[in-house]
């Protein structure tokens, strides 16, 4: 499971934390609701917490850092992204600064992990994002990869 977004996914953290047939990685700025994510990580929880004013830069230097090296270790046979936006620097509930780029680069990296051990085996599911031009931006340009052959 891939959670993209500003807060923590304490609930699929909370039901997936002690099976070992599930990986999470996540992103979050933190401290922020729900104040989770940042004690007890496991091998197959890779929280990521970022500090706010964190941007694109720091966002995928996480994910290159963390997230990537351990979805080759773990193998997934499916991946299932919680994808929020609301990370987004126009989105005003938080303030990570990331920008549809992004979310396009991310989603690219995410699909080469599931072409190589999940054949393509993606389920996206829309979590966050309030600043409604942002959000409209940053899916279309997350589909948009998701779509590309």
């Amino acid at each position: 499971m891939v959670d993209v977004g500003v807060h923590h996914g304490n609930g699929a953290d909370d039901i997936c934390r002690d099976d070992p047939r599930v990986m999470m990685v996540s992103t979050f700025q933190h401290p922020l609701y729900p104040y989770s994510g940042i004690a007890g990580g496991s091998e197959h929880m890779v929280n990521i917490p970022l500090a706010a004013g964190s941007n694109g830069e720091k966002f995928r230097a996480a994910v290159s850092q963390f997230w990537l090296p351990a979805l080759r270790k773990f193998k997934p046979q499916m991946v299932f992204i919680s994808a929020g936006f609301d990370a987004h620097q126009d989105d005003d509930l938080a303030s990570l600064n990331l920008l549809e780029a992004d979310y396009a680069w991310v989603t690219g990296q995410i699909k080469a992990i599931a072409r190589e051990y999940a054949q393509n085996r993606i389920v996206s599911s829309l979590e966050g994002g309030y600043a409604l031009p942002a959000l409209g931006r940053s899916v279309a340009a997350h589909v948009k990869v998701l779509s590309d052959s």
